[in-house]
C-alpha cells in the first residue's frame, strides 16, 4: 500500500456541500483530498435540483403557450416532443457539469479520488489502496430516495428522481406516490407534459406547510387535471401490461385499484451511510443521520457532517451553509451554531411556496401570542399585469412587531424569500419592511403592504386621532 495521504481536511462527497467545502478550502492554500464514488456535482446537478427545474421550466412554457388567450393572443395547444424535452434538461446539466468536474478542482489544488470511502479507524479513511489520514474529515454524502414498504413494490418497474430524467418519451398515465415537493412538481410538470398524472398520498400533501398556504396549490393543480388523492392506504403494488403497475388502495373507506403505465415513487430521502464505516471512526449514528452538535461536529472530534447525511433541512442550500459553518471552524476556529429557522424552503410547483422560521402553528406552540399579517397577490399590480393572482404572504410575527415567520404562496415566491430570511436571521421587525422602499411594480411588494398592515390597527385608536387633531391645530 502507497503511502498514507496527509491533507488537513478530506471530504467524502462531491455535492453541493462538499464542494464548496473543497473549493474554499483550496483557496486559502490548505491540502484538501475530495473523495467521490459516483459523478461530481452529486444529486443536486445530476438528479436532483438542476434537472427539476430544467424540466419545471418546459413544463410551465408549455402552460404559458395553452393560456396565450389571457393576454390577447390566440390559445394554441404546445406540441410536446419530449426527446426534445429531455435534451434541454440535460443540456442545463452540461452546462452546470465543468463547475463541478474533476478538471476544475484539480486545477484548484484539490486531490480528487474517485471510489468507495471507508473509516478503518477513528482518523483514516480507505479507498481502494489509498490510504488518507487528514486532520479534520467532513462527511457530505448526501440522500438517496428512500423506498416505501409496500407489499409487492420490488417486483414491479418504478422510477425515482434518479432514473425519471433519463426518459425519452412520453408517460400516458403516471401515478406518484408521495405528495411532498418532490412528487407534486413532478406530478405538476409532467400532467403539463401530457401525462395523466394521480398523487397517492398517506397524509396530507405537503404536510410542513400551513393548510391555507397548501389549499391554494392543491387548487391549482385539481384544476390543471392532477388527480390528487390524500389519507390514501396503499395495499399492495403488482405488475401490469408490459413495464406498468396496478396499485391497490384503501380510499375514502372503499377499495379499488388504480392502474399506471408508469410508477414514480417519492416518499423521501434517506441519508447516505451505508459502507462508511462509521462504527470504526467512532461515530454515532441513526437510519435517520449522523448525530453531530450545534456545530456539525460528530461523536468523533476529527469529522465533522453536513447537508442531507446529517437528517437536517435536505436542501442543497442548507449544505452550502453548513459549508460555510464548517470551513469557519476548521480554518479559523471561530464557534459556530447552525440557526435552523433561518434556512428557507422552496416548493417549486406552480404557484411557488417559500418559507421561513416559525408557522402559525409553531409559534402559538413555542408560547408567542403570534399576530398574523396577510396581503394577496390579486392586490398587487404587477401580479395582475401578469395574470398571476393566485396566493398571498403571510407573516407571523410576535406582539412587539419581530418578525417570527413567513410563508409565501405565489409566483416568484422562492425570488422573495431571502430578504424575510434576512429579517428572521437578525430578528427585524416588521416596521423594518414598511419603512423600505420597494421598486414598482414588483411582486415583493405584497412583503411591504402586509408590514404597513400591522400598523392599521393604530389608525382607529381613539388616542392617537386625538394627537393628530391636536398637531392639525399647528398647521
Amino acid at each position: 500500500m502507497a503511502k498514507p495521504l496527509r491533507p488537513d481536511i478530506c471530504v467524502i462527497g462531491a455535492g453541493s456541500g462538499g464542494l464548496t467545502v473543497a473549493a474554499a478550502a483550496a483557496s486559502f492554500g490548505v491540502p484538501v483530498v475530495l473523495i467521490e464514488r459516483d459523478r461530481m456535482g452529486g444529486d443536486c446537478l445530476n438528479t436532483g435540483c438542476v434537472p427539476s427545474k430544467s424540466l419545471l421550466a418546459a413544463a410551465r412554457s408549455a402552460e404559458t403557450i395553452r393560456h396565450a388567450a389571457d393576454f390577447g393572443l390566440h390559445d394554441s395547444v404546445p406540441e410536446i416532443d419530449f426527446r426534445a424535452v429531455h435534451r434541454h434538461v440535460h443540456g442545463v446539466i452540461e452546462a452546470i457539469a465543468p463547475n463541478d468536474s474533476v478538471e476544475r478542482f484539480t486545477a484548484l489544488g484539490v486531490h480528487v479520488i474517485n471510489g468507495e470511502a471507508e473509516f478503518v479507524d477513528r482518523r483514516t479513511v480507505r479507498v481502494g489502496e489509498v490510504e488518507v489520514r487528514a486532520r479534520r474529515f467532513v462527511i457530505a454524502t448526501g440522500s438517496s430516495p428512500m423506498i416505501p414498504r409496500i407489499p409487492g413494490i420490488e417486483d414491479v418497474p418504478y422510477l425515482t428522481n434518479e432514473t425519471i430524467f433519463e426518459r425519452k418519451r412520453p408517460m400516458r398515465r403516471l401515478v406518484v406516490i408521495g405528495g411532498g415537493p418532490i412528487g407534486l412538481e413532478m406530478a405538476q410538470a409532467h400532467r403539463r407534459l401530457g401525462s395523466e398524472v394521480t398523487v397517492l398520498e398517506v397524509g396530507r400533501i405537503l404536510s410542513r406547510e400551513d393548510d391555507e398556504i397548501t389549499a391554494i396549490v392543491r387548487r391549482r393543480l385539481a384544476a390543471e387535471g392532477v388527480d390528487i388523492r390524500e389519507r390514501v392506504r396503499i395495499r399492495r403494488v403488482e405488475p401490469w401490461g408490459n413495464t406498468g403497475a396496478r396499485i391497490h388502495v384503501d380510499d375514502d373507506g372503499a377499495s379499488h385499484t388504480i392502474d399506471a403505465t408508469h410508477l414514480l415513487v417519492a416518499t423521501g430521502r434517506k441519508p447516505n451511510l451505508e459502507g462508511l464505516g462509521l462504527e470504526a471512526a467512532r461515530v454515532r449514528h441513526t437510519p435517520k443521520g449522523i448525530a453531530v452538535n450545534a456545530r456539525l461536529r460528530s461523536s468523533n472530534r476529527r469529522i465533522y457532517a453536513i447537508g442531507d447525511v446529517t437528517g437536517r433541512a435536505a436542501f442543497t442550500h442548507a449544505a452550502n451553509y453548513h459549508a460555510g459553518l464548517v470551513l469557519r471552524s476548521i480554518l479559523f476556529r471561530l464557534r459556530t451554531n447552525v440557526e435552523a429557522a433561518a434556512i428557507p424552503r422552496v416548493t417549486f410547483t406552480e404557484p411557488e411556496i417559500a418559507h421561513v422560521g416559525l408557522s402559525e402553528a409553531e409559534a402559538r406552540d413555542a408560547r408567542y401570542r403570534p399576530r398574523v399579517l396577510r396581503w394577496p397577490y390579486a392586490e398587487n399590480d404587477r401580479a395582475q399585469a401578469e395574470r398571476k393572482t393566485d396566493g398571498h404572504i403571510k407573516i407571523v410575527a410576535d406582539r412587539r412587531g419581530r418578525i417570527l415567520g413567513v410563508s409565501i404562496v405565489g409566483a416568484n415566491a422562492g425570488e422573495m424569500i431571502a430578504m424575510w430570511a434576512l429579517a428572521v436571521s437578525k430578528r427585524m421587525r416588521v416596521g423594518d419592511i414598511a419603512n423600505l422602499v420597494f421598486p414598482y411594480p414588483t411582486f415583493s411588494e405584497i412583503g411591504k403592504r402586509a408590514a404597513i398592515a400591522y400598523f392599521s390597527p393604530a389608525t382607529r385608536r381613539p388616542a392617537v386621532r386625538r394627537l393628530i387633531r391636536f398637531l392639525r391645530i399647528f398647521g
